[in-house]
């Protein structure tokens, strides 16, 4: 067991003991936080890490003192602080880093995102995430649970229809076209992205080829809220949470909004890749 998860299991154990010395079942704990069920289990059996936030909810709940709920959200803060390692974070399975990210995007309100070479994830369909995950297992040896993972990942999209947030997504014309689906997959995922851009709480942009770019499109991005920031490596997952740095990825992605071609302009760049598909053969 790695380090990263020896910690993660101990968390979970304390955070068990306070629950059963408040004398609660973890259904009964999930009812007084507005949770499922299922994420009391996964926090107390390692198999999703804990936030700071959750740590306080948890400890409010089950009347901790002061002193034990701090050194509890110091453990947390210190998780996710390592939590960096792709390889680590997929070795805890698929579906449970899934559910971080579910967890993550429940509390925004604001999400703000860039990506340069993927479809995003909450509007993948679920065969070009089945392409995804596939691809994500080889390559970082997770475990086998790439049903579990899609279940999920297709869960996360129902807060598209929440009204009370906002969702402003840019992509590169090359997402469109990069082949990491086959051709009948492709074509099924960009009329996903024309759906997409009718929802009226999600601002759509696609970056076409020929705009002028401020700034090489070196890596995606995700920004929640002014809280923090993610941004994937092939090795690394940082959470920045700097100001400094929310600012700068947010004026980031600002710059990118402003080549980028929205609305009818947005969808005739995916109308005119999926006439291009239409001339290639089948895989």
């Amino acid at each position: 067991m790695s380090g990263f998860q020896q910690a993660r299991t101990e968390l979970g154990v304390q955070l068990r003991h306070l629950r059963e010395a408040a004398h609660l079942s973890g259904k009964e704990l999930a009812e007084r936080l507005r949770w499922q069920a299922s994420k009391v289990s996964r926090i107390e059996n390692a198999r999703q890490t804990v936030t700071e936030d959750d740590v306080t909810q948890w400890a409010r709940a089950v009347d901790a003192s002061p002193e034990v709920a701090g050194k509890l959200v110091e453990r947390a803060t210190g998780l996710l602080d390592r939590q960096d390692s792709w390889r680590q974070r997929h070795r805890g399975g698929l579906a449970a880093l899934q559910e971080d990210i579910r967890d993550m995007e429940a509390r925004t309100t604001l999400l703000r995102v860039f990506e340069p070479g993927v479809v995003i994830g909450l509007l993948q369909t679920t065969e070009y995430a089945r392409s995804i995950f596939t691809r994500i297992k080889r390559l970082y040896r997770a475990p086998d649970e790439i049903d579990a993972a899609i279940r999920v990942r297709m869960q996360r999209q129902d807060i598209l229809y929440d009204q009370s947030k906002r969702f402003r997504f840019v992509i590169t014309e090359a997402v469109l076209r990069y082949r990491l689906a086959p051709l009948d997959v492709m074509r099924g995922q960009l009329d996903r992205l024309l759906a997409v851009t009718a929802l009226p709480n999600v601002e759509f942009g696609v970056i076409p080829f020929e705009a002028p770019l401020p700034s090489a499109p070196l890596n995606g991005f995700w920004v929640y809220d002014e809280d923090h920031v993610a941004v994937p490596t092939r090795t690394r997952d940082l959470l920045l949470r700097d100001p400094d740095d929310v600012a700068f990825y947010t004026r980031t992605f600002e710059e990118l909004c402003e080549v980028a071609a929205f609305g009818e302009d947005a969808r005739a760049v995916i109308v005119r890749v999926l006439s291009d598909f239409s001339g290639q053969s089948a895989d």
